[in-house]
């Protein structure tokens, strides 16, 4: 039975997709949403060669998570349990998935995630991190279209 739910979430429509579904099917449950903070971003910023560029671009990325976070909050008029991770998306969701990062006391049992429903050559090159997700992912996955 399904009582501890985690949900990525970034604020993209496939993102705000996958919360929707979530509280369409398990509204009773404990559902935490997850936003990933990802260094490689920090890399295409201004102003991260300078000493305090990083901890500025970091500051910024976990207040737009809080501000995500907020708007669902009011939209689904819930106390939604919520955290950031840091690290590349599939690998940082896997782990918190499989309670392997620090802030996590109960494991998830389900994961649900958008898809950003790629196909063909894109979905090569650029890569799945709903894909690479339901491949590593220790708990039962649901990909929302």
């Amino acid at each position: 039975m399904t009582k501890r739910i985690l949900v990525a979430y970034d604020g993209t429509p496939q993102a705000e997709s996958a919360l929707a579904f979530t509280f369409d099917e398990w509204s009773e449950h404990d559902i935490t949403l997850l936003y990933v903070i990802n260094p490689v971003e920090a890399g295409y910023s201004s102003g991260v060669g300078i000493p305090s560029g990083g901890e500025e671009w970091f500051e910024k990325a976990k207040a737009e998570a809080e501000e995500l976070f907020a708007e669902a909050r009011t939209e689904y008029d819930t106390n939604l349990e919520c955290q950031t991770a840091v690290g590349k998306p599939p690998q940082a969701i896997v782990n918190v998935a499989s309670a392997e990062a620090e802030d996590v006391e109960e494991p998830f049992d389900h994961l649900v995630i958008g898809s950003h429903g790629r196909t063909g050559v894109s979905r090569m090159l650029l890569g799945s991190v709903a894909e690479q997700v339901v491949r590593e992912s220790p708990i039962p996955v649901t990909v929302v279209r």
